[in-house]
């Protein structure tokens, strides 16, 4: 079979497309004929590690997000049979519950091989059901950025229909949010481009024309501020996060894409504030999520398709950040 690997993490051009044996599933696992898979902003630092500690395993296939059928099973396997079209849980061990190391260890792409190949053996409990309304690119872009923004809202937000929720930027995990935030009835914002009012903000704030986007934020809903805040930015936008929302809100920290900086947590005693960092979900996460999109209708919005063979321009596609939506590689 054909995959990529990363032999050592020197950039982009350091992805390797090799040949390997077709691996075979072992007891509770799957083997799955990979269709597409999609990336992260977590790929594009996985693959230009800045230390010796943030470097992955030699030759390590990445991308935590894939979606394929199910092509063989091992022994013991009673929740997938051979046709099944599935897609990898980003952490191949936690089920459910609270995370912990095990689950911690098993994180495609990064902890482990990732599905940045043809063939890619899942285990039983680290792959879930696509949902019927979708297909193999569209599923792709569910388990890293999909699940997250629904861990954001749901699990940590508490969303109820009525809700106000802030997302920054236009990235999978924020567009993910607002789509959600939508299906749940709330009003939504968003500190970036125009374009998301079609898809249903009610309101896009431009950082960089606003540049006290807290200020506007507070404006936009009468001095309350937002209930639930997708904080993408980290130390560098969280100070003005902390601003933007109500009294008791909750903020889920994502990322941190606008670098390190200094915090000063009186605002969050001040505001009486939950702010919680979060690592994507668990499976039951993902299989919750999945229901509601069938429900919905819900479909990822996807910037651009590029084939297996040009893995390496979707990665610079990424590294632009000119894309609105999920990068999807397609396998054929």
């Amino acid at each position: 079979m054909k995959c990529y690997v990363i032999p050592s993490p020197k950039g982009i051009d350091s992805l390797q497309l090799v040949e390997r044996p077709e691996p075979t599933p072992g007891p509770r696992q799957l083997l799955v004929r990979v269709r597409a898979t999609s990336l992260n902003y977590r790929d594009l630092l996985t693959v230009e590690a800045q230390s010796a500690r943030a470097a992955p395993k030699p030759d390590l296939i990445p991308l935590s997000d894939g979606a394929g059928e199910v092509v063989a099973i091992g022994p013991g396997v009673t929740r997938f049979e051979i046709g099944d079209r599935v897609a990898g849980c980003f952490m191949q061990r936690w089920v459910g519950g609270a995370i912990d190391e095990t689950a911690m260890a098993s994180a495609m792409g990064g902890a482990i091989d990732g599905m940045l190949t043809e063939l890619a053996v899942l285990e039983e409990d680290g792959a879930v059901r696509l949902p019927q309304n979708l297909s193999f690119e569209e599923g792709a872009t569910l388990p890293c950025a999909g699940v997250t923004a629904w861990n954001a809202l749901v699990e940590i937000g508490g969303i109820k229909a009525g809700d106000t929720v802030l997302v920054q930027g236009s990235g999978g995990v924020s567009i993910f949010a607002l789509q959600f935030a939508r299906m749940a009835g709330a009003r939504s914002s968003s500190a970036k481009a125009e374009r998301l009012k079609t898809m249903g903000a009610e309101a896009v704030i431009d950082y960089r024309g606003a540049p006290d986007w807290d200020k506007e934020v507070m404006k936009l809903t009468a001095g309350r501020g937002a209930d639930i805040i997708v904080e993408v930015g980290g130390a560098g936008t969280l100070p003005r996060s902390f601003l933007a929302a109500r009294l008791g809100g909750r903020i889920a920290v994502i990322g941190l894409l606008s670098g390190m900086a200094t915090l000063d947590p009186m605002p969050i005693l001040r505001r009486n504030l939950r702010v919680q960092g979060l690592y994507v979900g668990s499976r039951r996460m993902f299989e919750a999520m999945n229901r509601a999109i069938e429900a919905g209708g819900l479909k990822p919005a996807i910037d651009r398709v590029f084939p297996f063979a040009e893995a390496k321009d979707a990665y610079r596609h990424l590294k632009s950040q000119n894309h609105f939506g999920k990068i999807v590689i397609t396998h054929g």
